[in-house]
């Protein structure tokens, strides 16, 4: 009998055992329900166009999608003036296109020309932040082979913005593993691939960007220190409450606005092929045959995109009204043609 009520008991706390660990999860669901009706925040809208997360690169395709693209916008981007103290900002890099782009809640702030990494030094693709904002910054120089042919500098040296031999220029921004937002030499730099794999921006738009970011993230830094900042070589660090996101993509084929931009291969990474465009075009409901394909993609120069509508693509005018447009913003010199040598004259022998 003892036995009996004994095993009566030990079912009777299974039983209980396992209604309780039925109900847990719905009790932590009701819980969490009631913490998120009973909270004053809202929450916050993305940064930018919502793209595919970190590491899409290597799990979805090759190379990330532009956050201009249709697919993230759906053909429009709102613009609006930067809001001081909201730091729900993020910057995305589109290298093919040598545009740098400043996103708060979703909306484009500003967008920058700039210039980028070398075929050699390429700017890595993916995702990236920074914690920090730095004016009249020192220059660490990296264990690479173009620093060690620089007379006088060697690597892992602390050249202070006072010293001549630092290049950094009046900001950079770090973004991690030596690579930086930084100033650009002059207007030549745009467009171009000029850097040992960092993003170079003009003195002004920098100053711009860095000015920004602070008053976003609630004036870590004074106006006045900034000020005079500018106007001395005084080291001045701005932190960052909260990283910011720093988005590096390298989309060549890309819709924006309801127009196919082309973008040159400017690393040779072989993404301007028949096959992605293809699939570009056939996303928004267009179909062409490989003729026309490699026609567009004719259309592509070194330092110029192709930019043709949907609509003309449409209408069968793909390759008629589309325009060529410079990337650079001052033109790329062309070594000067030779001048034939006149072919030598034969004696006359009488």
């Amino acid at each position: 009998m003892k036995t009996r009520w004994s095993h009566l008991g030990v079912n009777i706390l299974t039983l209980c055992l396992s209604m309780m660990l039925l109900l847990l999860p719905v009790r932590a669901q009701q819980q969490a329900t009631a913490a998120v009706e009973g909270s004053a925040s809202v929450p916050k809208l993305p940064a930018s166009p919502v793209r595919p997360g970190p590491g899409q690169s290597e799990k979805v395709d090759q190379y990330n999608k532009s956050a201009w693209s249709d697919k993230f916008t759906g053909g429009h981007v709102e613009h609006a003036e930067l809001i001081e103290g909201d730091p729900n900002i993020e910057i995305t890099v589109d290298v093919p296109s040598f545009r740098l782009t400043l996103w708060q809640d979703g909306k484009e702030v500003k967008s920058y020309h700039i210039g980028v990494g070398q075929q050699k030094y390429p700017l890595a693709i993916g995702q990236r932040t920074t914690n920090q904002v730095i004016w009249n910054p020192a220059w660490i120089p990296p264990d690479s082979d173009w620093v060690t042919g620089h007379k006088g500098v060697h690597p892992g040296d602390v050249i202070k913005a006072t010293d001549p031999r630092n290049p950094i220029g009046k900001v950079k921004i770090p973004l991690g593993d030596g690579y930086l937002i930084h100033q650009a030499h002059g207007t030549g730099d745009l467009g171009n691939l000029v850097s040992h794999g960092c993003v170079r921006m003009l003195q002004t738009d920098l100053l711009d960007l860095a000015e920004k970011i602070n008053a976003a993230y609630g004036w870590p830094v004074s106006a006045k220190q900034i000020e005079r900042a500018v106007h001395s070589k005084q080291t001045l660090v701005a932190p960052l409450s909260t990283p910011l996101t720093v988005d590096i993509n390298y989309d060549t084929q890309v819709v924006e606005g309801g127009a196919l931009h082309l973008y040159p291969d400017v690393y040779g990474h072989g993404t301007n092929t028949v096959a992605r465009l293809r699939a570009e075009l056939q996303a928004n409901g267009i179909e062409l045959d490989d003729s026309m394909l490699k026609g567009l993609l004719a259309r592509v120069r070194p330092h110029n995109e192709y930019v043709v509508s949907l609509a003309s693509i449409k209408d069968g005018r793909a390759l008629t009204d589309g325009e060529q447009r410079p990337l650079t913003v001052t033109p790329v010199r062309q070594p000067a043609a030779r001048k034939p040598r006149p072919a030598p004259q034969r004696a006359i022998r009488w």
